[in-house]
């Protein structure tokens, strides 16, 4: 193995990894090498594949797996799930800050993070929703809201329920990804800057507490990097399983993998949370449809441009529990006829009680981990029952004048009322997974990091991603996310990160 050395040693290039090499690299006398396990499309949209581009879809074409649950979805190129995501930028409440707060101190706080949510914003050309890219059925959701008594609500800060309009990452239906954002040409200029594509993180080399070296993969062949700092941003699912890799985490699951204990942390790959949701499907009108078909024709069709969050039973004081996403356009999977088009409204639950796991099969860094999403499974069925609320007042917002015009109820409208394992099996995701290395005080046999991202017991380590975040957003994690990276560049920049 051929090492290679310095300053700061980033492992997985998604969204946290761009803000984190675009942020650190910024001090000349500081070396960073950022390591992806995908390709790098480079600096000038002009050399991405199309796909990837199109802020109208989902695109699929970079993913680590194939053929699985759409919960495991993880995008494989530089960028991460900025490349294959809806464009969606919205931000959770006071109730957030205050359980952040709680388990990473002040600097979680909605005051202290509004720098980092600027600079995120910025860096990431976040615009509102232009007024043409609302269709027939955006609108009519607006006024739907409206009618149900709903008023309209800031969704890029903390606020309050509401209806609203996300921040976009996209401009005339060209994605805006995190690495367009953040590793431009003037940044892949820097001579202290090296990315490093197509190399699988294997493992760190843990020696009495200290890291000492990551091995990674390269078109097969093993070899050492070496740095002074190292940074884990491979995500909700990469980041714990790297570490488990790496003899850290639960001791017994460990050693029963054949792998070595290096430090007993049971944290790591606890606490998954994701936000599960589930679509109710409405039969378009004909004159839906057309007015779809217009939009479509003229290259304006998006599928969701407006949302509503409400306080279910179990929100946070001050705060929402529920995302009520109106949809119309080309189903998300499967076809329909030239012409026709899917319409419905779904119901994501923003602040689940259940808890879900990664946890690892072999210790292969080509292996696929075990992820086990928990949806609906807390105990109390408190989850089952905020959902079932979110789907009641969908059929309230469907029988608006204003949505009952451009859509009929199906034979299938009332998910609400269906058994519990009935609903669980209609239950898809948000692709919104956290907490999976959740920051927390050194004493809490739950916690991985503190609140710089510094790994309990460890010295040199730092991860900084969605899976430090304890409890999710009651919003779409890629803006929460953008400010979590910039928060913990500026910690690492200072040495509060140290």
């Amino acid at each position: 193995m051929n090492p290679d050395s310095s300053d700061v040693l980033i492992l997985g290039g998604g969204v946290a990894g761009c803000v984190l090499a675009a942020r650190l690299s910024e001090d000349p006398g500081r070396t960073v090498r950022l390591v992806e396990a995908g390709p790098d499309h480079g600096p000038d949209p002009a050399g991405w594949p199309a796909p990837l581009l199109n802020a109208r879809a989902l695109p699929r074409e970079e993913l680590w797996e194939r053929a699985v649950p759409t919960h495991r979805f993880r995008a494989r190129v530089i960028g991460g799930s900025s490349c294959v995501n809806g464009c969606w930028n919205t931000w959770g409440s006071e109730a957030d800050h205050r359980e952040w707060v709680r388990a990473g101190g002040e600097r979680w706080s909605a005051a202290a993070m509004e720098p980092y949510r600027d600079a995120a914003a910025r860096a990431m050309g976040l615009r509102a929703v232009p007024d043409r890219e609302l269709s027939p059925w955006s609108r009519a959701s607006t006024e739907a809201a409206r009618a149900l008594g709903h008023t309209e609500a800031d969704m890029g800060r903390p606020g309050a329920p509401g209806y609203g309009f996300p921040l976009l990452n996209a401009h005339d239906g060209r994605r805006s990804n995190a690495a367009l954002a953040y590793l431009g040409a003037a940044v892949r200029a820097r001579p202290n800057l090296t990315v490093l594509p197509h190399t699988v993180a294997d493992r760190l080399l843990v020696r009495r507490g200290r890291i000492e070296g990551a091995v990674v993969v390269t078109d097969g062949v093993p070899r050492v990097l070496r740095a002074d700092r190292y940074v884990l941003a491979a995500g909700a699912y990469g980041s714990p399983a790297l570490l488990l890799r790496s003899g850290v985490g639960p001791a017994g699951e460990l050693r029963a993998l054949g792998i070595d204990p290096a430090l007993d942390l049971p944290g790591v790959g606890a606490n998954l949370a994701d936000q599960p949701g589930v679509f109710v499907p409405l039969s378009p009108t004909p004159g839906l449809d057309a007015a779809l078909a217009a939009k479509d024709r003229a290259g304006e069709l998006y599928g969701s441009r407006v949302l509503l969050r409400t306080a279910g039973p179990y929100a946070p004081e001050d705060g929402w529990n529920l995302h009520l996403l109106p949809v119309a356009g080309p189903p998300l999977f499967g076809t329909l006829p030239p012409g026709r088009y899917e319409a419905g409204v779904s119901a994501f639950l923003m602040k689940p009680f259940s808890r879900g796991s990664v946890r690892l099969v072999s210790a292969d860094p080509l292996a696929p981990p075990a992820i086990d999403p928990g949806f609906l499974t807390d105990p109390e069925g408190r989850d089952l029952e905020t959902l079932r609320s979110g789907l009641a007042d969908i059929l309230r917002l469907a029988r608006t004048p204003a949505l009952a015009a451009l859509a009929t109820p199906t034979g299938d409208t009332a998910p609400h009322l269906l058994g519990d394992d009935a609903l669980r099996a209609r239950t898809g995701t948000y692709w919104h997974p956290v907490g999976t290395c959740a920051m927390g005080p050194a004493d809490d046999p739950a916690a991985v990091v503190d609140g710089t991202g510094r790994v309990h017991g460890l010295t040199g380590l730092t991860v900084a991603d969605a899976s430090v975040l304890p409890t999710p957003p009651a919003a779409n994690t890629q803006f929460p996310v953008l400010a979590t990276a910039e928060l913990l560049a500026a910690a690492l920049a200072t040495g509060a990160g140290a």
